[in-house]
């Protein structure tokens, strides 16, 4: 195959233009494992890279997506061989390495992992980048001793991919879950995933006080800015707060009065560059206590054609759970 499908983001005069059209095999970056790829999906950074609204992509031409799953073509590299089926998250791919809206990409094969047993590549990328950081938020939750016998759990955007399926893994788990929304048109379908509670996000999204009623012992939040500073002055003494985006803004307007008054913490939770251990644990655990029929609730499905303008969808709100992108 000298040429392939993908999608590539290249930057002119008048910014960055996404569009689908065939890459040459020979201008993949380097790498010691190729992998056919079957799947991928759609993050919140994916959408930001496809539409140029942040400048996320750092090096063009650039074929965006930072998710895959697919088959090992070639390797050089000792834990992979052909044939075999890995899961790529993270690491730059659609940023600063070539990503994986295409049918091939080549990556280092220490940025893989396998494919759980049980998993099927589009479940896989149902869970994505946005449900294995859902699993890392469920994990330092409960490595701070936040076990669901301590009260309720907070889970901001929860129409979201990451909030969906936090709010799904949270609930399986036996958490009284309270799912913020913007779209209360959503509250059939955050409460088949689970949730106990539904509030609206205008309760967290303003201006708010330095500390407030405690409401919940923890949370786990992707939209950052007021609604983030809202979350940490309303959790109960000793409580955590799982923080992973920044849909509302990178700023954090909040005070010290949560963590010196009433011990919270606030947990940072990276997923581009987690350690291979972590993201073992994290899918492992995906494999084992996502349910599958939540999951499909949470998932549609689009092909690599449609991934564009789904990108433009994402950033306004229109996205429910997660999208898989079928690329061949």
């Amino acid at each position: 195959m000298a040429t392939f499908k993908a999608v590539v983001v290249t930057k002119g005069d008048n910014g960055t233009t996404a569009s689908l059209g065939r890459f040459d095999e020979a201008d993949l970056m380097e790498g010691d494992v190729t992998v056919r790829v079957s799947h991928s999906t759609l993050n919140y950074k994916d959408g930001l890279a496809l539409t140029g609204k942040a400048p996320v992509v750092r090096r063009f031409p650039m074929i965006p997506g930072i998710d895959c799953a697919g088959t090992v073509e070639t390797s050089t590299h000792p834990d992979f061989k052909p044939g075999d089926a890995v899961i790529l998250n993270g690491w730059g791919t659609g940023e600063t390495h070539l990503g994986a809206y295409a049918e091939k990409t080549r990556v280092k094969g220490d940025w893989l992992v396998p494919l759980p047993a049980g998993l099927s590549p589009a479940e896989a990328m149902a869970i994505g980048t946005a449900g294995y950081t859902a699993m890392l938020c469920v994990m330092a939750l409960q490595r701070h001793g936040i076990t669901a016998d301590r009260g309720p759990i907070v889970v901001t955007g929860a129409a979201g991919g990451v909030g969906s399926v936090a709010t799904a893994l949270l609930a399986r788990a036996g958490y009284h879950v309270i799912a913020s929304t913007g779209r209360p048109q959503e509250a059939e379908y955050l409460k088949s995933l689970g949730a106990a509670e539904i509030i609206d996000r205008a309760e967290l999204s303003a201006p708010g006080r330095p500390l407030g009623k405690e409401r919940w012992a923890g949370g786990v939040d992707s939209v950052g800015s007021h609604t983030l500073a809202n979350v940490l002055a309303m959790t109960r003494y000793g409580g955590a707060v799982a923080a992973c985006g920044l849909a509302q803004g990178m700023d954090l307007p909040a005070s010290v009065a949560p963590f010196i008054l009433r011990g919270v913490s606030l947990l940072g939770v990276d997923s581009v560059m987690a350690p291979k251990a972590l993201r073992l644990e994290a899918w492992s655990r995906l494999a084992a206590e996502l349910d599958r029929e939540a999951l499909a609730r949470i998932t549609s499905t689009i092909p690599l054609e449609g991934v564009i303008e789904a990108g433009a969808a994402i950033l306004e709100g229109r996205i429910r759970g997660r999208v898989v992108v079928t690329i061949d």
